[in-house]
């Protein structure tokens, strides 16, 4: 049944919302922007409200003469304020309704969004209590009956037994402190309203709470044209408590159901005050789950700030990314304006509904999706156009607790981040050490994620006159904090069944270390084959460890290749330039990958090579790493992500 009634009410707000984007456009469709409406009016009836308060006089014989002499003595302010003051409270109860009943009708209510509904229950009850209070404050006939009917409908439950009614039998029984108390609720409800907004809002990332300047200009002029044209006035005089009132032109957003006191009994109104609100506040469970098919996390693996990130059940892809920082470029979070649109490298999605225009068939087709509405069916892989200086890393603190040299110029660096804190990164990316003067060096992960967690390895090589390697290599002691940021890059494993060449000059074999250790960790068997350039034998500072690869695992072969061998290196081994034995060795490189870390110019010479030997463009990878330019001596290895 619920079901059903959401897919009517989705034909209805995706017609809808169609017809207001051909007019208005999809930045400025309103029915994208309803919370951020709400906020809006809250703050024109808080400004309202606040003029109005100067001026209102708190007694039994003044409140009706002070609010009209603000009504009709400075109609041209004061009047004003009033009917915006109304008004604006009225948008904003129908404003939270439809904002309500849109994420009812796309099911945006359950799993991690069950806060959100609450909260959004409560506010509805919140600010209806306040719009009822504010009405019984002008002291007028409409006032008189909300007062009588309110106080009627209190008195039925057993703590009043009928005590609060008898108050306002006779016109003498009311006196100046009630209106105080009123006024001090009237007071006192809308600061709660704005509190529980901004609780409700908590979940959201990236919320928005203030409408674009176009809309918020465009409600405030409906609201001052609805002023001068219908401005809003008391009724039928000053309150008379021996006069019972027959005739009013009721507030239906506020007072709806106050005709129900009369034709109902008080019992059962409750019994449907309360039935309504706990079948509203029930939703995100209705019906209810007995299986748990489809209720599990997924890994979101994003390009270009190559995070890998968790999605939680029902959680959208732009919801998951905002919530973990990322960059993602989003407008409407409905499915219309077509920004948060990427492509779909790896995995399934539910692409959800949306308008056909933000995501053509064509495109779809192409593997692209909108991140506002698509929700994973499986891990997945994504490729995204980042918003510029938008690209996340997360700054992160972390403690020297290993120091060990490979080789006379490579060190072994071990970070260990404080207790409880760890760091999700993807096997082949990097981070920024970021130093005192602003200045950043990269340096590759060389352990797996697997053994991540709180530990980062990082092997860095020394270059002569290089600012940060020279402190390494010279100052650097265990204890030392360090402050990095990451995980950056997009290198890693494509998902395929390819054969795997992996290319590495110098230190460039870290991040290979770090995506083959996880390939095996992962049971990889695709074919795997690692070619280690280096000038000397002492370069290849971690043959012992490519060679015990080699014996454990029968998917995977070491290639060690020198360019300048010695005789005291009494090597046997091949020689030359590596790229050289990778075409000697495999001459048709069609049907394979290349994942290439080095030097720039390691790599330059690399790849023409390997594509003449047949290797398709867009199957070489590649982390080159270059000199620092940040100052002609300054020769730290910086990572270029490719």
């Amino acid at each position: 049944m619920i079901r059903r009634v959401q897919r009517v009410l989705q034909w209805l707000f995706m017609r809808a919302e169609a017809l207001f984007n051909a007019a208005f456009g999809d930045r400025l469709n309103p029915f994208y922007h309803l919370g951020e409406i709400t906020f809006t009016l809250f703050w024109l009836v808080a400004v309202s409200g606040l003029y109005l308060y100067a001026f209102f006089k708190t007694g039994v014989a003044a409140a009706y003469g002070s609010v009209e002499a603000l009504t009709h003595g400075q109609w041209y302010l004061g009047g004003v304020m009033r009917s915006v003051h109304r008004y604006a409270s009225d948008g904003m109860v129908l404003i939270m309704g439809i904002h309500m009943l849109r994420h009812f009708a796309f099911d945006r209510l359950r799993g991690f969004r069950w806060f959100s509904w609450m909260t959004g229950t409560a506010l509805i009850w919140l600010v209806t209590v306040a719009g009822i209070n504010g009405y019984m404050l002008p002291w007028d006939k409409l006032a008189q009956f909300v007062i009588v009917a309110a106080f009627e409908l209190l008195d039925w439950l057993p703590s009043f037994n009928g005590a609060l009614v008898r108050n306002f039998i006779y016109q003498s029984s009311v006196n100046d402190r009630f209106f105080s108390l009123l006024s001090f609720i009237h007071l006192g409800l809308p600061l709660l309203v704005l509190l529980l907004m901004f609780i409700h809002v908590q979940r959201v990332p990236k919320a928005r709470t203030s409408a674009p300047r176009p809309i918020a200009a465009a409600v405030l002029l409906v609201l001052l044209v609805l002023a001068l044209v219908k401005p809003a006035l008391s009724q039928g005089g000053a309150a008379n408590l021996g006069v019972t009132v027959t005739t009013l032109d009721l507030d239906w957003f506020f007072l709806a159901a106050f005709p129900l006191f009369y034709i109902l009994p008080l019992g059962r109104v409750w019994a449907l005050l309360v039935a309504g609100t706990a079948l509203l506040a029930a939703l995100p469970w209705l019906p209810p789950k007995f299986r748990r098919d489809g209720q599990r996390q997924f890994q979101m693996t994003t390009h270009p700030d190559g995070r890998s990130i968790v999605v939680r059940p029902g959680e959208t892809l732009l919801e998951a990314g905002l919530r973990e920082g990322l960059g993602m470029p989003f407008e409407c979070r409905s499915g219309a304006c077509g920004r948060c649109r990427c492509t779909v490298l790896n995995g399934r999605v539910d692409h959800g509904i949306y308008q056909n225009s933000a995501l053509p068939d064509a495109r779809r087709e192409l593997g692209e999706a909108l991140m506002c509405c698509a929700v994973p069916l499986s891990d997945l892989e994504i490729e995204y156009q980042a918003q510029d200086g938008l690209l996340s890393a997360g700054v992160f603190g972390a403690t020297v607790v290993g120091m060990e040299r490979l080789c006379d110029d490579v060190m072994q660096l071990v970070l260990a981040l404080p207790s409880g804190e760890k760091i999700d990164f993807t096997a082949g990316q990097y981070l920024n050490i970021l130093l005192e003067d602003g200045q950043r060096r990269a340096f590759s992960f060389a352990n797996p994620p697997h053994q991540g967690g709180g530990r980062i390895e990082l092997h860095i090589r020394l270059i002569p006159g290089g600012l940060y390697t020279t402190q390494v290599f010279t100052r650097m002691r265990i204890g030392d904090q360090i402050r990095f940021e990451g995980p950056l890059g997009s290198f890693r494993l494509s998902e395929s069944e390819r054969p795997i060449i992996f290319v590495a000059g110098a230190t460039g074999f870290a991040p290979i270390k770090s995506i083959v250790e996880d390939a095996f960790q992962r049971g990889i068997r695709r074919p795997m084959r690692l070619y280690w350039g280096a000038r000397r034998k002492r370069d290849l500072y971690l043959s012992a460890t490519a060679e015990t690869w080699q014996r454990e695992h029968e998917n995977f072969t070491y290639i060690p290749v020198l360019s300048e061998a010695a005789m005291e290196d009494h090597w046997s081994g091949r020689t030359g330039w590596v790229h050289q034995a990778i075409v000697d060795d495999l001459p048709d490189l069609s049907d394979c990958e290349a994942y290439v870390c080095g030097s720039v110019n390691m790599v330059e010479a690399a790849f023409p090579a390997l594509l003449a030997g047949g290797l398709a463009e867009d199957r070489c990878f590649s982390d080159a790493f270059r000199l620092s330019a940040g100052s002609p001596s300054s020769g730290d290895g910086v990572c270029s992500n490719g």
